[in-house]
């Protein structure tokens, strides 16, 4: 299937012809990751320059195998010679190298879908782009421990960009960004050591498992954002059934929240809160949140008073709020905030570059361009959308209440550099479309 004309610069691929050293890297730091690149993490260098690795097996390991890839050192570019699921059989892919570009679109139908593990981002200017991945319970019993992240960015990880992904069936968040959150002697300390100048945009962040594999019980959770990341920037997703934490920022959390459409809310939609136990002994850090042109819309699952945004009581918050829309079943307005903040009336952070679209807009929007292949979505993603935008949706306690993990058929097709534009070293071939 051809993907649609809309959809032309919207998707990317960072590819060149010959080797360049990584000094070309710092002198491009001004250059966006691709065409359409926003937020924070938009200057990511990726792979940009760098050797092309060919993924060529469906196999977790091995030879040709995705783990291989990201486990090269220098700058690289993966691109898929298959398409279909990757087992991770309970593993994480941890990604440790810097210069990384993950480019998920150059994979034939069906793309690539990783299942029963998570990816974790441990480094600098990595571009992720146009993957699924479907953690699940990985046959796991209840309260079992198994707790996984479908995407997380860890310990210092910055300059990085996770673009057009699907993330669901978590037993953890769907999709985090994090590190540790006390490493240093100084609030600026502790910001370099957690994650920060990230993107995650035009993500599906859907169905987080409630009760299932998590010791706490119920755990459905769409993104957290933890304490002292700062620069993140959520632009243009899809949150869907999800109990909560759509999305969490914990304290200290310094970010944009721009153009995402949440559906089907459980206990909490947007939510910032500082836990003090957890900040024993070190002095509270202000949260600044400019949240600008979202749209919320209440559910099966939602209850009849839930607000765009929570503040837990005590938390130090800078709020802005522009221009956002959040609606009962009724389609009735609801109320915007709860808790105590201070109210910004200009923003306290914003991305060079960002502008929004009008709230009114961007339902249509984010269900147009959302998710890992917009233009050939999977059965799960069309699923998602379409229940977002009938207005209905289900929180789930597992995988198989919705038909398991995917079986796909496998496909192979030579990865060609010739067939994509290498002089833009952004945008795909007209063929291609």
């Amino acid at each position: 299937m051809n993907p649609v004309p809309f959809f032309r610069q919207r998707l990317a691929l960072v590819v060149c012809l010959s080797m360049l050293s990584l000094n070309l890297f710092a002198a491009e730091t001004n250059r966006p990751a691709f065409q359409g690149a926003q937020g924070f993490g938009a200057f990511a260098a990726g792979g940009r320059g760098g050797q092309i690795i060919r993924v060529n097996t469906l196999k977790a390991t091995g030879p040709g195998s995705i783990t291989e890839a990201i486990k090269t050192k220098g700058a690289r570019i993966v691109v898929f010679e298959v398409g279909g699921v990757i087992d991770l059989e309970g593993e994480k892919l941890l990604i440790r190298e810097p210069f990384l570009t993950i480019a998920g679109q150059t994979a034939p139908a069906p793309g690539i879908t990783l299942i029963k593990g998570g990816v974790n981002i441990a480094t600098h200017d990595v571009v992720m782009q146009h993957l699924a991945v479907r953690a699940g319970e990985a046959g796991h019993a209840k309260k079992s421990g198994w707790e996984v992240d479908s995407l997380s960015t860890v310990s210092g990880a910055n300059n990085v960009i996770v673009d057009h992904c699907s993330l669901s069936w978590s037993t953890d968040e769907n999709l985090s960004a994090s590190g540790p959150r006390f490493n240093g002697e100084t609030v600026e300390e502790w910001r370099e050591h957690a994650s920060h100048n990230i993107t995650f945009s035009h993500c599906i962040i859907a169905e987080g498992l409630a009760n299932s594999t998590h010791t706490k019980g119920e755990h459905s959770k769409g993104t957290l954002i933890h304490d002292n990341v700062t620069f993140v920037s959520l632009i243009g997703n899809l949150y869907a059934s999800n109990m909560e934490r759509n999305p969490l920022a914990k304290g200290g959390v310094w970010a944009v929240m721009v153009n995402n459409w949440i559906a089907n809310p459980g206990k909490q939609s947007m939510h910032s809160g500082l836990v003090k136990d957890e900040w024993a002994g070190n002095p509270w850090a202000t949260s600044r949140l400019a949240v600008v042109g979202n749209v919320m819309e209440h559910g099966p699952d939602t209850p009849t008073d839930l607000a765009l945004l929570r503040n837990n009581k005590g938390t130090p918050l800078e709020l802005y709020l522009e221009d956002n829309l959040a609606f009962n079943r009724a389609h009735k307005p609801v109320a915007m905030t709860t808790g105590e903040f201070t109210n910004l009336t200009t923003r306290p952070l914003w991305p060079e570059g960002l502008t929004p679209l009008p709230a009114a807009k961007v339902k249509e929007s984010v269900a147009r361009n959302v998710g890992a292949r917009p233009w050939d979505r999977d059965p799960i993603d069309e699923r998602i959308v379409k229940a977002a935008l009938a207005g209905k949706g289900k929180i789930i306690d597992s995988e198989k209440e919705v038909g398991g993990y995917p079986k796909r058929t496998a496909s192979t097709a030579p990865f060609n550099a010739a067939d994509w534009n290498l002089d833009d070293l952004q945008t795909l071939p007209s063929k291609r479309l």
